[in-house]
């Protein structure tokens, strides 16, 4: 035991060269282009604290306040959490190598595999609750197995706590949970669900949990609206061969290191103690198939199996062969490098948009249609130009009729830019009818003055053109290659009160949903 203690101690000392490689390139590319359209409905969740949101549960919402109140509002300071969170994967990664029985080229293969993980890299940077789901699941895949090793109940009530706070970072948890638990009654590790301990950690995962359970049913289940929206708007566009395909390519050469993590956990006798991680994969990706899950829903998955590859491939090649593993590493990891700007903007936009091109690759967005950019990389231009012409039009107006204008945005991206980087520029708060705006947006438009930021190019803005006296273009986005290029800012003058009308009649609809 003794023994164990000390090689723990001294692989962990040796993990840490890789949580400072991903950090390092987390920094790296930390600054480069702006908020992403989610980022900024996530600094706004953070001005509007409660224990649950239309989209989300309320956790990212708590570190968007930490954020913005510790760090400030910048775009780095915005992604520091992420940062932080990514290196503690790759941690948690390396310490479940351990417990697995691996050694310094397992602890190694399977932490740069991960690092350079195309999926891991892209979804690891931005402050969204992708990464944070991500270490819960790894968290708790960790924890587990360490209570099979040393059956002490404290990592089953840490156990607990981590599935309560997951659930609280974002629902897709509950899946892993369930899967985990179905993983352990098909294997004879089943005898450690019979114990007191399991159920305490249950109900310490209900309590951290029940705020939300009740914010849901208080404000009429929004998440149930949330995902019959998803999935009209974006799932229901997702084939079974496509998630397959995505899955499959999502970590690039990497895909060898889990796949053979996986066949370790599945037939290794080594390892057998661990068959239930295998069959709790099966079981999520199953289910993540069946209801049309986004490609990135089951990242937080692949952690375990690269932990296991690395440790299948330490078994295979001998102590002595550096040459051999050194040659290992490098192809599980060197190809990858070559769709790092592509996922990462570790480049200026200029030299990734000629990454893209060398590689002629033309990324599909939710559109279905092909572009020049990734839809993440899109979603990152044009905010600081909407609020820079939404901020030319509040100033053409005098004082006076400052104190009777009101802002409107089509979309939350335009809403969180106006509220986040409109601060600068002592704009008044935005109304908004997508997304969690509606739980706070104003009650009515009713002023005598209305900023419209139009997100269909000005088609919008002409519904209600009989009902004010006149509108004006005061510009648009122009950013070629940002998603919202053509959003138009207009600022109207007297709307009558059908434009009210219009718009409590939709909020009082939206807040029901």
């Amino acid at each position: 035991m003794h023994s164990y203690k000390n090689n723990r101690s001294k692989y962990s000392y040796f993990l840490l060269i890789f949580v400072a490689i991903k950090v390092g390139l987390n920094l790296l590319a930390i600054s480069h282009f702006g908020f992403h359209r989610d980022e900024l409905l996530h600094l706004a969740l953070g001005d509007h604290l409660d224990w649950g949101f239309k989209e989300v549960p309320p956790f990212i919402a708590v570190l968007a306040k930490i954020t913005t109140t510790v760090f400030g509002d910048s775009v780095f300071a915005t992604r520091i959490f992420s940062t932080i969170f990514s290196g503690l994967i790759i941690w948690f990664t390396g310490q479940i190598v351990i417990e697995l029985g691996g050694k310094k080229f397992a602890i190694t293969l399977a932490c740069l595999a991960l690092i350079f993980s195309p999926g891991f890299a892209a979804s690891g940077y931005l402050f969204q609750p992708v990464v944070f789901d991500q270490l819960w699941w790894v968290l708790a895949v960790y924890l587990l197995i360490r209570y099979i090793n040393t059956s002490l109940p404290v990592y089953m009530y840490l156990l607990g706590i981590v599935i309560g706070i997951g659930l609280l970072t974002k629902y897709t948890m509950g899946f892993f949970a369930i899967a985990l638990i179905l993983g352990l009654l098909f294997t004879k590790q089943r005898k450690i669900l019979w114990n007191r301990h399991v159920l305490f950690a249950a109900i310490i995962a209900l309590i951290i949990f029940l705020p939300n359970i009740i914010w849901q049913f208080r404000h009429h289940l929004p998440v149930v609206t949330h995902m019959k929206t998803l999935r009209s708007q974006q799932l229901e566009y997702i084939k079974p061969t496509d998630f397959i395909t995505q899955e499959l390519l999502v970590n690039g050469i990497a895909l060898f290191i889990w796949l053979i993590g996986f066949g370790f956990l599945l037939f290794s006798a080594r390892i057998r103690k661990f068959q239930f991680l295998a069959f709790a994969f099966i079981l999520i990706f199953i289910f993540l198939l069946a209801m049309q899950g986004k490609v990135y829903y089951i990242f937080g998955a692949f952690p375990m199996l690269f932990a296991a590859g690395g440790y299948g491939f330490e078994r295979w090649t001998k102590t002595r062969a550096y040459a051999l593993r050194t040659v290992v590493v490098l192809f599980f990891t060197i190809p990858n490098l070559l769709l790092f700007p592509l996922v990462l903007p570790i480049l200026p936009l200029e030299q990734t948009m000629a990454a893209y091109k060398t590689l002629h690759i033309m990324p599909k967005w939710e559109d279905q249609k092909e572009h020049y950019l990734s839809q993440d990389y899109a979603d990152m231009f044009g905010w600081d130009e909407i609020a820079e012409k939404v901020a030319k039009a509040y100033n053409s107006l005098t004082p006076e009729q400052q104190k009777h204008t009101q802002i409107y945005a089509d979309n939350y991206g335009e809403a969180g830019a106006i509220h986040h980087l409109g601060k600068k520029y002592n704009l008044p708060d935005v109304a908004c009818l997508n997304s969690s705006f509606t739980l706070w947006t104003p009650d009515r438009l009713n002023a005598h003055y209305i900023i419209y930021v139009d997100d269909d190019g000005g088609k919008n803005v002409q519904k209600f053109k009989s009902f004010m006296d006149s509108y004006t273009k005061i510009g648009e986005v122009e950013f070629p290659y940002a998603r919202e290029k053509g959003t138009g800012i207009y600022l109207l003058v007297n709307p009558k009160p059908e434009v009210n009308q219009v718009y409590m009649k939709e909020l009082a609809q939206k807040r029901l949903e």
